[in-house]
């Protein structure tokens, strides 16, 4: 009887999921000796490094995951750590087996990976980033998101990824392994998750030059476990700077999202962005208007910014019998705008909102073309 039912706690503990890793404990190697004496659980696990952000909750979910199993009336739970050897083998299987670090994404990946860019600053490009990551993990999608604009990042702080100072918390590392934290489930990288010193209650500026720059975006996408995503986003500088170039270099099959607002100026300019993505081997996918037309109170129209530079920008970027559509056209909203100011997205937080309709709509478009194997090697094991 203390045979099966051991087994059956180790079912229950081996099923509970790391929150970093996102994969359960029995598949990460975490578990040691569990045991049952009478109607008591002793449970051992090892985590990856001494001071685990993450040692409570996994404490707590192993200790409720023993105690629901039938006939166990008390849990004694034994934290450990793991040893070098364990984690060199555990960061090892987590790439797939393979013994150095490469960049996942490439050509052959399942992930679909999604530039969002702009012509210039100002448009809200990370605001509709953020929002629309978020949507897309509302609908069932495994989302990644990086902040590749390196001397403006925002996005920890658009999805409450920062404490009471405001500042980004330090992401944990495994060896040589970066785990991203994860907001509205969303696994995000920023770097100002890196450049807190101790005893500065405010995040340091970041002025790099063009090499400086590719390593670091290179690195976000080599040393950061993202896992098995469906959708990679990545919120772009804005411009056709450095950046654009680095990206363009290291991820030339990924998909462009060109965002706007409405008036010809910035239209002109996101026109640009497309282009020179378009140059590099990337693909214009489509176009979201922001700070478009808002209905007030009285059912008047205020379009503070114009209209028609979405369609404007879509229209020029079509070419050749490709259509690159207007997605969104995402009003004027006090609600997006005080969102991203708490780190609620205005998707979750006010649904209702016509911004946050309007940017659900354009996740709905992007969420249709799902991953596939079609035109893709298929790496086997002989």
């Amino acid at each position: 009887m203390s045979v099966d039912l051991t087994e059956r706690v180790r079912s229950a503990v081996a099923a509970v999921t790391d929150p970093e890793l996102r994969r359960p404990l029995g598949e990460l190697d975490m578990l040691r000796e569990i045991s049952v004496a009478d109607t008591t659980a002793q449970v051992a696990i090892a985590l990856t490094i001494v001071g685990c952000p993450a040692a409570d909750r996994i404490e707590r979910d192993v200790r409720d995951a023993a105690a629901s199993v039938a006939g166990i009336d008390a849990v004694d739970v034994r934290v450990g750590v793991m040893s070098p050897d364990e984690r060199k083998a555990l960061t090892k299987k987590l790439r797939g087996g393979r013994a150095k670090r490469e960049m996942p994404f490439g050509p052959d990946s399942l992930t679909r990976v999604i530039a969002v860019t702009s012509g210039k600053g100002g448009v809200g490009k990370s605001t509709v980033t953020a929002n629309l990551a978020v949507a897309l993990a509302a609908k069932g999608l495994r989302v990644g998101l990086i902040d590749a604009d390196v001397h403006g990042f925002s996005i920890p702080g658009l999805l409450g990824l920062v404490d009471a100072d405001g500042l980004p918390p330090a992401p944990t590392k495994l060896d040589d392994l970066i785990l991203p934290p994860v907001a509205y489930g969303v696994k995000v990288i920023s770097i100002g998750m890196f450049l807190r010193r101790p005893g500065e209650d405010a995040a340091g500026a970041v002025a790099w030059r063009g090499p400086m720059l590719h390593r670091t975006v290179q690195q976000f996408l080599t040393d950061v476990f993202f896992g098995d995503l469906d959708v990679l986003l990545l919120d772009m500088p804005p411009g056709t700077g450095d950046v654009a170039i680095s990206v363009g270099q290291l991820l030339p099959h990924a998909d462009v999202l060109v965002v706007t607002t409405p008036q010809a100026a910035a239209a002109e300019v996101a026109v640009r962005s497309g282009l020179v993505a378009r140059q590099t081997g990337q693909r214009p996918i489509g176009v979201i208007e922001n700070m478009a037309a808002m209905t007030l109170a009285d059912g008047t129209v205020l379009d503070l910014f114009g209209s028609g530079g979405g369609e404007e920008v879509a229209r020029a970027l079509s070419s050749d019998g490709v259509d690159v559509p207007l997605l969104a056209s995402v009003p004027l909203s006090a609600a997006l705008r005080t969102g991203g100011d708490d780190g609620r997205p205005v998707v979750l937080s006010r649904p209702d909102d016509p911004a946050a309709m309007a940017i659900d709509a354009a996740a709905s478009a992007l969420a249709v073309r799902p991953r596939g194997l079609s035109g893709k090697p298929l790496r086997l094991n002989v």
